[in-house]
């Protein structure tokens, strides 16, 4: 049986990611995953500027709409519109980025085997990477991920016709305060917009209601979505074992979704890149074992993800007061550039923008 340094359990980007950077250490990988690509993937599509500039292949490909206006409506009405100094977000589909990402690995030396299972313990590997989502068994059977939490979404596509191409161009819509723990969206793409809504998994069985509504306040009929479909979104809690002897666990099987955002890209190419450190070190006898990956990875992302946690608490408690915040033009000076990457966290913000982000913290504590 042929050894490999490292088998990769799942190609999705985080997957398909950490075997890139790893084969270009000079490392032997084996990635695997039960699907054959393209397949589809649950996921608004959104690659935000920070993502993008932790991602190690230029997604320019595959991106069908850049977005420079992020317009926040409270509860289907009150709204305000910013436009920010550049693209702050990339639209793709994940059926496009996710065979364009295996791909990028496949030709930089990784074994890829689609449309296959393995049980980890079968193969020959000094380091196995649990990659397969939300829905995968290999945290399970590595004895990691114990404590993640989940939020839900349910979204589907809306051909341009039904709706307005004009009033969605280079344009990210989230409707906030609705939807207990979540928001709705609506996301430009080549052909038409990606519509949805996420919530706390306790809100599962209203969502259907919740996307009826996000459908009437953009002139939808409900029955005009495409591809609907639901998926779960995974939250690490602090303390969430990630990282083993020789395992370890990225992007969503790691729990590593942005708590009030939903969105997970960022922190799959910024585990993919800790964890193809971790394991190189590992393997070049730096390290004992994977241990350090976990505590880089809290401290690259746990700023972040308190700040997330916070606002999430604050706009499900005190929503109008949130709102009132939330739309200044003072917040968005942060969101900007959280976006665009030139900050890690809200904490990194100073001077008067301070303020706001102050004010929200201590409504989510």
């Amino acid at each position: 049986m042929k050894h490999y340094d490292a088998l990769v359990v799942g190609g999705g980007p985080a997957g398909s990611t950490t075997a890139l950077r790893l084969a270009e250490a000079g490392v032997s990988v084996l990635l695997v995953d039960k699907a054959r690509f393209p397949r589809d993937k649950p996921c608004g599509g959104g690659l935000t500027m920070r993502a993008v500039r932790q991602c190690p292949v230029d997604p320019a490909p595959v991106v069908e709409e850049e977005v420079d206006l992020v317009e926040l409506r409270f509860r289907y009405g009150d709204a305000v519109v910013r436009r920010a100094r550049e693209p702050v977000i990339l639209m793709t589909q994940r059926r496009r980025l996710d065979a364009f990402l295996l791909d990028a690995a496949r030709a930089r030396g990784v074994e890829v085997r689609e449309g296959t299972t393995v049980d980890p313990q079968t193969i020959e590997a000094d380091v196995v990477v649990g990659a397969d989502g939300a829905n995968g068994t290999t945290a399970k059977a590595l004895g990691l991920g114990e404590g993640i939490v989940h939020g839900v979404a349910y979204e589907g596509n809306a051909a341009y016709g039904a709706l307005d191409r004009g009033r969605y161009e280079r344009r990210a819509v989230v409707e906030l305060a609705d939807i207990p723990g979540g928001y709705g969206w609506v996301f430009p793409k080549a052909e038409h917009a990606n519509v949805g809504v996420g919530a706390w998994q306790s809100a599962g069985p209203q969502l259907r209601e919740h996307l009826g509504r996000l459908c009437a306040a953009h002139g939808l009929e409900p029955d005009s979505l495409t591809e609907l479909r639901g998926h779960r979104l995974p939250l690490r809690r602090p303390g969430t074992p990630v990282a083993g002897e020789r395992a370890l666990l990225v992007g969503d099987a790691a729990g590593l979704i942005d708590p009030v955002s939903g969105d997970g890209m960022y922190e799959c190419f910024v585990s993919s890149r800790l964890a193809a450190a971790a394991i190189v070190d590992l393997l070049a006898g730096r390290t004992a074992t994977l241990a350090p990956y976990a505590a880089a990875l809290d401290a690259e992302l746990g700023s972040l993800h308190r700040a997330s946690w916070q606002l999430k608490q604050a706009l499900d408690r005190w929503p109008r007061t949130s709102w009132r915040l939330a739309r200044s033009a003072l917040v968005w000076r942060t969101v900007e550039r959280l976006l665009l990457g030139d900050l890690a966290s809200p904490r990194e913000q100073h001077g008067l923008a301070r303020a706001p982000l102050r004010a929200l913290a201590l409504l989510g504590r």
